[in-house]
């Protein structure tokens, strides 16, 4: 298979079984570091819902993405538009907090209804000064189009996806493959968006971890730092003191055993 990032050859690494039923290949980009799994013939039955009942964790991201974005808010002045759109937004979560928060921010998602920002649904032929694409990236069927989606409606993207490590872990050693829901299938490295960004001819931060970004305004190189000591001070208040222990986690791993029967 040609790469679905720079169309170099790739290399077939390793399969897996998806949603408990499909040996999948993945292959792997020698030249920009992506990943990316054979055509993914199984989505229509992993997409049977938008997003996995097993998700126990959405709300919490949610808020979370959204005191980031406040932040990172007050590095992005110098635009004309002042709207934003939450590319691949889900139900609409997002959007809606944000709105509450005061600023113009709009869904777009082809996958599921927009159920708690109604009205306030995005359009591709329109401008934004920020786009948002959380836990997206790993969706694309076609990266460079959906990419290039992004970039014709905005000059900055901030965006999360967990970052290969340089070498390409075993399918069954890395959770990210997401094997039980089937929805991820396009993996990358640092190398892989440096790629991006260059092609695009845009500057390239990160966290290094799961939260990037590329704009064509040069951000703070110490955006990601400054970020990490605010979540610590937001994240301080007397309610930490009371509540128990996030049932998260466990949740999650209680609905992956009914899916699985056990």
């Amino acid at each position: 298979m040609k790469c679905k990032i720079c169309e170099n050859a790739t290399r077939k690494f390793d399969s897996e079984i998806i949603l408990g039923k499909y040996n999948v290949y993945y292959y792997h980009c020698s030249e920009c570091g992506f990943v990316q799994t054979e055509e993914p013939y199984w989505l229509e039955e992993a997409y049977s819902t938008a997003i996995t009942s097993f998700d126990t964790g959405i709300m919490m991201r949610n808020f979370q993405n959204a005191a980031s974005l406040v932040f990172l808010m007050h590095f992005i002045k110098d635009s004309n538009q002042d709207s934003y759109l939450d590319f691949g937004g889900g139900y609409g979560v997002l959007t809606r907090i944000m709105r509450d928060y005061g600023f113009d921010f709009y869904n777009y998602d082809k996958y599921a209804q927009n159920l708690f920002s109604c009205g306030f649904d995005g359009d591709l032929t329109k401008k934004y000064k920020l786009v948002t694409a959380f836990e997206n990236f790993e969706h694309f069927v076609d990266p460079h189009k959906e990419i290039e989606n992004i970039f014709s409606v905005t000059d900055t993207l901030y965006f999360s996806t967990l970052l290969l490590p340089v070498t390409p872990p075993p399918i069954n050693t890395w959770w990210y493959y997401a094997l039980d829901g089937g929805q991820h299938i396009s993996f990358y490295s640092r190398k892989t968006l440096e790629f991006i960004a260059n092609k695009h001819n845009m500057y390239f931060l990160s966290n290094n971890i799961d939260t990037h970004i590329i704009s064509k305004r040069k951000i703070n190189k110490y955006f990601f730092k400054f970020l990490k000591v605010y979540k610590k001070v937001n994240s301080i208040s007397i309610t930490k003191f009371f509540r128990k222990k996030p049932k998260t986690r466990k949740d999650m791993d209680i609905l992956l055993q009914k899916l699985k029967g056990l």
